[in-house]
């Protein structure tokens, strides 16, 4: 094997960034600031895909898709979106290349061939899908309309990083139309509430659920409710955003419809969406100097076996237990992979296989065939035991649940210890740049003070917790008076 990963306490993004690429999630491509996402890290996305899309579909939403085009009049038509996303906007504005006539064998863009109106590729799709759905509704009857859509988006981003900041990256986007204002709110907060449920109990992350100060909503939100997770850095992570979009986009494409009375009123509207973002959360709330650490409900392999052996008899006897072992796995639910590669030793894949976060090894050797047992290996720490052959297909799944588990336990130890509540800017600031993490602190509700805070400190209003309970204290920053405390912290 290679050398070891850097360490996390000596260079964390280098070790981020070295165990994207060691571990077969990602690398980067011949085009600036995109990824290729490998087959690895795509079967991890995919399990989140397919237990994200269970849970929409659980609740009467279907998948659609719209063009990746947006015209340019059309993005426009909702002036604070149009102005929150222009300076991350790719443009098409021409159609078609031709053979450069001054330099043989190479393109050019055919200046006769300029759209006669420019394409955004989209960087979000509210634009499109609100001009499509003013042909979809005339009446109440039409309501609601709960469409999701995975797909993927482009965002010019300058400083790029795998999963966190990409050019181009996957994600799904919830575009929901209602009757009335209060249906479109709790639509929101039923969203906001399923991403915070999958990213708890699947992804083992904990995650603190409130709304955006005005300065941090979506452009062209009226609230946007948020879940905050916390990197083991000492920085948070937005993880999902789910947005209260008013009658914004509704009057943008004038999308009206006929009461029960028969007047006509403007949609109400949400939006929502995760993305690829939320693999760069994965790997960096649980992954250790050692490699990536995987809870096993996202796990692509839950279980690998790998065997030890000299000769083609000892290699029989232990495949076929192995084979018998994997098959009882499989019959329980948990997925498992017989590594019998011939080429590399057990050493080579002991270490392969906990780079890439394998929840449990399990090694038979012919000294276990004696003994009518095998070695397990825990990778979340790194602890082993015997258990009998007999027991494996008892004792392994429970020991997937109780790492889930104990991965989110740990998880928010962490979280925990790391939110601190301040009272002065100096203290502010020292725990900032001391311990980092979330800070509660008074805030007087001003944008001025919002932005002096971080521009002098770096920290932003990661989010107003829902569970915050009115409190008179006075602005951190300020002075001025204030009602509640929010978290602050640095972000990715």
């Amino acid at each position: 094997m290679s050398k070891k990963l850097t360490k996390r306490s000596e260079d964390y993004s280098k070790w981020y960034n070295e165990l994207v690429t060691r571990a077969d999630l990602a690398e980067n491509s011949a085009v600036r600031g995109c990824m290729v996402i490998k087959p690895y890290g795509y079967a991890i996305w995919e399990k989140m895909q397919a237990e994200l899309d269970s849970k929409f579909k659980e609740t009467g939403h279907q998948n659609a898709y719209f063009p990746l085009f947006v015209p340019k009049n059309l993005f426009e038509a909702e002036e604070k979106n149009a102005e929150g996303f222009a300076k991350e906007c790719a443009v098409v504005t021409h159609y078609r290349l031709k053979n450069n006539p001054e330099e043989k064998g190479k393109l050019m863009v055919d200046p006769e061939a300029k759209l006669e109106e420019e394409l955004v590729v989209r960087p979000t799709s509210e634009a499109i899908i609100w001009s499509t759905y003013k042909n979809w509704i005339q009446s109440y009857r039409d309501l609601p309309i709960l469409i999701n859509q995975w797909a993927n988006v482009v965002r010019w981003e300058m400083r790029t990083r795998l999963f966190l900041r990409t050019a181009e990256f996957l994600w799904q986007e919830g575009h929901t139309a209602h009757a009335t204002r209060q249906e479109a709110l709790d639509e929101t907060i039923l969203i906001n509430d399923i991403y915070a449920n999958f990213v708890e109990n699947f992804m083992a992350i904990p995650v603190i659920k409130g709304v955006k100060s005005e300065s941090e909503r979506f452009a062209g939100a009226e609230q946007t409710h948020c879940i905050e997770a916390l990197m083991q850095d000492g920085k948070a992570l937005q993880a999902g955003t789910s947005h209260f979009l008013g009658q914004n986009f509704a009057k943008a494409f004038d999308v009206k419809f006929a009461n029960k009375e028969g007047k006509l009123e403007h949609v109400w509207a949400s939006s929502w969406g995760v993305s690829t973002r939320l693999m760069g959360a994965l790997i960096m709330t649980h992954s250790d100097d050692n490699g990536l650490v995987l809870p096993p409900n996202l796990a692509p392999i839950q279980v690998i076996i790998v065997p030890i052996y000299k000769g083609e008899e000892q290699f029989s006897a232990i495949s076929e237990v192995a084979q018998e072992i994997k098959q009882q796995l499989v019959d329980a639910g948990v997925s498992v992979k017989f590594d019998d590669r011939d080429n590399v030793k057990p050493g080579y894949k002991f270490n392969d296989y906990e780079l890439k976060g394998v929840p449990l090894r399990i090694a038979i050797g012919p000294k276990d065939l004696e003994k009518d047992q095998v070695e397990l290996a825990r990778r979340d720490t790194l602890s082993k035991s015997f258990i009998s052959k007999d027991s494996v297909a008892v004792v392994i799944p429970s020991l997937l649940k109780e790492i889930q588990e104990t991965l989110y336990t740990k998880a928010t130890n962490y979280r925990d210890e790391h939110i601190s509540e301040v009272n002065d800017f100096e203290s502010f600031k020292e725990i900032l740049n001391s311990k980092g993490g979330f800070i509660s602190a008074h805030w007087d509700g001003t944008a001025k003070s919002e932005e002096a805070i971080k521009k002098a400190t770096k920290a932003t209003i990661r989010c107003i917790p829902n569970n915050t309970k009115p409190e008179d204290g006075v602005c951190v920053f300020s002075g001025n008076p204030s009602k509640q405390r929010v978290l602050f912290a640095k972000a990715y």
